[in-house]
C-alpha cells in the first residue's frame, strides 16, 4: 500500500502553499483556464497546478513548453484501495515539482535526485495524467466506469507497432523549460510511486522556436499546429472540440477531461529530403515557407476551402484527407500537442527522428476516422508509426483536498 512518509507529507503541504503564492502573484504568471494568455513561461515560473482541467492540455495556449517527456506506466497496484493511494502520491508530487520548494537530499534514506542542487524551481513544469483502457479490466472494479469511447489502439495501415512502446495503465505528459527538470520529475515520481506502478516506455520530445515566425516546424521542416488556430478563435471552441461531453454515453466524471492521443511517428526524413520542395507541398497541401494553404488564405482560416476539382490541393495530399470538408466529413476539428523527437545512434549509423503526435479531442472517433482516412494519404511513404496509445486526460485536481481520478475512484 502506498503512503504518504512525512517528506512526502511536508512536500504536499509545501506544493499547496507554494501554488497558493502563485495564484497570488498573478501577473507573469500562466492560468489554468481556456482564455490564458499565450506566453513562454519564465525560467522559474510555475504554472498553476489547480483547475477544472489539468495544465499542458490547452494552457499555455499559444506556446507550449520546449522539452517533453511522454512516459507510460504499468499499474502494479494489488486493489483499489492501493490504486487510490497511487493517485494521492501523484498528486501529491506533481503539486510539489510544479510550485518548487526546497530539494530532498540525495541519500538511501531519502528520496532527492540531486538534479536541481538545494531548490526544486518549477521551470514552466507541467505533469498532465491519463488512464489506458486496460486499467478498466477486472482489477479494480472500473469497468463499468469506463469512458465510452476508450480503447486499446489499433494499428492503422501501414503501421509498424512496437508493443514495447505502445498502450499502458497509465500516461504521463510532462512538460518543461529545460530537461533536468523533466529528468527530476520522472525520477521523483518513480520514487515515490514504485510499489505501485512501473514504466512501461517513454519517449524524450522538444519543440524548436519558430524559425522565422509563427508557429514551430515539425523535422519535415512544415509548421506545426497550425491548424489549431480554428479551435483558439471559434466561439466556446474548446468546450465544442476539446472537453470531454459528460451524459450519456460518457459517465459524469469524465467532465473536464479529454481524450488524448499519443502516436510515435519515425520520419523517413533521407527519402523526404530528396523529395523536391513542390513536391513537398503538394504532399502536405500547404506552401512549406509560411505554412498557408496552396489555394491561399490565411492560417487563421480553418476549414480550407478546396478547390473541388483537386488541382491545387490533392484530393489524397495530408490537409485534405484529415479534413475532407465535404457532406460526409463535416469539418474535423483536433487539438495537437506535438514533440519532435530523435534518438541516435540507429540501424546502420542512420538517425532515428520523427514525430511523438499527441492530440486532444472530446470524441475518440473524431481522431480514429481521420487516421483512417490518413491511411491513404500521399505522405504514407515517409512515416513508420512504431508506437503510442490512447488515454483519457483526467478531469483537473479542484483544491488541496482533490486528487488526481478522485471521481473516478469514489
Amino acid at each position: 500500500m502506498i503512503t504518504l512518509t512525512g517528506s512526502a507529507r511536508r512536500s504536499f503541504l509545501q506544493g499547496a502553499a507554494a501554488a497558493g503564492a502563485v495564484a497570488a502573484a498573478g501577473g507573469s504568471l500562466l492560468g489554468n483556464s481556456d482564455t490564458a494568455q499565450a506566453a513562454t513561461p519564465p525560467a522559474t515560473g510555475a504554472v498553476p497546478f489547480f483547475g477544472k482541467h489539468q495544465s499542458a492540455i490547452v494552457t499555455p495556449p499559444k506556446t507550449p513548453q520546449p522539452q517533453a517527456i511522454i512516459a507510460s506506466f504499468d499499474v502494479t497496484a494489488k486493489n483499489r484501495g492501493e490504486l487510490t493511494d497511487l493517485f494521492r502520491t501523484l498528486t501529491s508530487r506533481a503539486r510539489f515539482l510544479t510550485s518548487g520548494g526546497p530539494a530532498p537530499r540525495s541519500g538511501p534514506q531519502s528520496r532527492g535526485t540531486g538534479l536541481l542542487g538545494n531548490t526544486v524551481v518549477p521551470d514552466g513544469l507541467t505533469v498532465t495524467a491519463g488512464v489506458g483502457a486496460s486499467l478498466f479490466d477486472h482489477r479494480f472494479g472500473l469497468a463499468g466506469r469506463k469512458p465510452a469511447e476508450l480503447a486499446t489502439m489499433h494499428a492503422f495501415a501501414h503501421d509498424h507497432l512496437n508493443p514495447d512502446e505502445c498502450h499502458g495503465d497509465l500516461s504521463l505528459q510532462l512538460c518543461a523549460n529545460h530537461n533536468d527538470v523533466l529528468l527530476n520529475a520522472l525520477r521523483d515520481i518513480q520514487d515515490h510511486t514504485k510499489s505501485a506502478m512501473r514504466l512501461r516506455w517513454s519517449i524524450d520530445g522538444f519543440r524548436p522556436p519558430p524559425r522565422p515566425s509563427g508557429d514551430a516546424r515539425d523535422l519535415l521542416g512544415f509548421q506545426d499546429d497550425v491548424a489549431d488556430y480554428f479551435i483558439r478563435k471559434a466561439k466556446d471552441g474548446y468546450n465544442q472540440f476539446v472537453w470531454a461531453h459528460p451524459g450519456r454515453p460518457e459517465p459524469a466524471w469524465t467532465a473536464g477531461g479529454t481524450y488524448q492521443v499519443i502516436r510515435i511517428v519515425q520520419f523517413h526524413l533521407d527519402a523526404w529530403e530528396r523529395v523536391p520542395e513542390a513536391e513537398q507541398e503538394k504532399i502536405i497541401g500547404r506552401h512549406k515557407a509560411s505554412g498557408i494553404p496552396l489555394n491561399g488564405g490565411t492560417n487563421e482560416e480553418s476549414p480550407v476551402v478546396y478547390d473541388p476539382a483537386g488541382k491545387v490541393i490533392a484530393f489524397n495530399s495530408h490537409i485534405r484527407l484529415a479534413n475532407p470538408k465535404t457532406a460526409k466529413v463535416p469539418a474535423v476539428h483536433i487539438w495537437r500537442r506535438s514533440y519532435a523527437y530523435i534518438r541516435t545512434p540507429h540501424v546502420k549509423g542512420h538517425v532515428e527522428a520523427g514525430h511523438a503526435f499527441i492530440c486532444y479531442q472530446s470524441n475518440l472517433r473524431t481522431y480514429v476516422d481521420m487516421q483512417t482516412r490518413l491511411e491513404n494519404e500521399m505522405l504514407v511513404p515517409y512515416l513508420n508509426p512504431t508506437g503510442g496509445g490512447y488515454f483519457f486526460a483526467l478531469p483537473g485536481v479542484a483544491d488541496d483536498r482533490d486528487y488526481f481520478a478522485r471521481r473516478l475512484l469514489t
